[in-house]
């Protein structure tokens, strides 16, 4: 297996690039106002992928997609998006703007039909599915609401409609640099063989070995990076 893969967040809230505390829109720091320069930052720093997060479509709020086509046209690197993807539309739009991966999250817990139409018309390599729990239990709507679905219910759908790679997000830790959860990422990597991508609360070098003993493929991480905790590039001895 290779070194874990971590890729840059840069979340997208009225404009500019934040992170939040455990995804509350109003417990947001404001790392860089420009998006397009977070993103900009971390491709000279040698990313190969960037993920982009639109908030305000995620919550409801309102959208970001000028910034993103900004981003998807001048960034010269792939780039993923999320955040408020709820039908085939939504999705196609973005990908006609020339993201090169759409994160599909709420719609693939309650439209799981939409995850098998998007690959059939687009292929794996382009539909990515972002489950975001409290434990086992799939958050929806931007975090605010529990599901009642658990992880496990899913995974098997999602596997038969050719899902490949699959963003496992904490939400109880994601944006507190508190460490990943090694009992709670070593369950969804039973749940899941195919590519497994992780998020919430990564903060060191110690998170970075966690997910290579896991043979977890790799990781989203936003605030550890901004804030020089984990260093970008994550290289292991």
């Amino acid at each position: 297996m290779q070194e874990p893969l971590i890729i840059p967040c840069v979340d997208i809230q009225s404009g500019r690039a934040v992170r939040l505390f455990e995804g509350d829109p109003d417990r947001e720091t404001v790392y860089f106002d420009s998006p397009l320069d977070a993103a900009r930052h971390w491709v000279g720093l040698g990313a190969g992928l960037v993920h982009l997060v639109d908030l305000d479509a995620a919550t409801g709020r309102g959208e970001n997609r000028a910034v993103i086509a900004q981003i998807t046209q001048e960034l010269g690197v792939p780039v993923e998006v999320g955040g408020g993807i709820r039908s085939r539309e939504a999705a196609e739009e973005l990908l006609r703007l020339g993201v090169d991966r759409v994160v599909i999250g709420t719609a693939a817990v309650k439209q799981p039909e939409l995850v098998r139409e998007l690959i059939t018309a687009h292929g794996p390599e382009r539909v990515v599915v972002s489950l975001d729990a409290r434990g086992l239990e799939v958050a929806t709507h931007g975090w605010a609401q529990g599901s009642g679905v658990m992880v496990a219910d899913l995974t098997p759908t999602l596997a038969d409609a050719g899902l490949e790679t699959l963003i496992f997000t904490d939400v109880t830790r994601d944006g507190t640099l508190r460490g990943l959860n090694r009992d709670l990422m070593a369950q969804v990597r039973r749940l899941w063989m195919n590519t497994l991508i992780v998020g919430g609360g990564v903060a060191n070098l110690d998170d970075v070995r966690l997910l290579r003993e896991e043979h977890i493929e790799g990781a989203i991480v936003g605030r550890a990076i901004y804030e020089g905790t984990l260093p970008f590039p994550a290289v292991l001895d």
